[in-house]
């Protein structure tokens, strides 16, 4: 049997406000993690939807991306299944809104943290990939894209969601 290989197609707010960026704290496999605000593109939205939805339900803030930070490739390894997971992930930086108090966030967040860029990179141990320090440097260097980069055909939202 033929099996294709597909990487796990992925999005992720840099939400930056004072000179802090706002992390997750978040129950991983592999222990309690940071991240980025991030999650699976999920059937039926563009990558910049799937962003604002991922951030609203990780930080209970409404989240509006206004350019493309970069696009990533990634290869992790789950040290205890030994499972080979790569992930393209789509980073945009944007607006943020005010939380939403009475929003819970989504299942396995802990907490939301607003850190500098030192301490992100003094955390790095922690961090749940490597792209969550990578994304950070290339927006502190100001690596910005125009959203319109990403084409989203009309057929992503106008067709029946297949996965059921």
């Amino acid at each position: 049997m033929d099996t294709r290989w597909k990487p796990n197609v992925t999005v992720a707010a840099i939400i930056e406000r004072d000179g802090r960026y706002l992390l997750i704290e978040e129950h991983t496999q592999e222990g309690l993690r940071l991240n980025n605000p991030a999650g699976h593109l999920d059937p039926g939205e563009s990558p910049a939807e799937g962003c604002a939805r991922e951030a609203l339900e990780e930080t209970a803030h409404p989240f509006t991306p206004t350019a493309l930070v970069g696009v990533y490739l990634s290869r992790f390894q789950r040290p205890a299944t030994g499972e080979d997971i790569t992930y393209l992930r789509m980073a945009f930086c944007g607006s943020i809104g005010d939380m939403q108090a009475d929003r819970p966030l989504d299942s396995g967040i802990v907490r939301t943290l607003w850190m500098t860029p030192e301490e992100i990179r003094d955390s790095a141990a922690r961090h749940r990939s490597p792209l969550v320090l990578r994304c950070i440097e290339d927006h502190l260097a100001g690596q910005r894209y125009p959203l319109a980069l990403i084409y989203t055909d009309d057929a992503v939202a106008g067709l029946p969601n297949l996965m059921g």
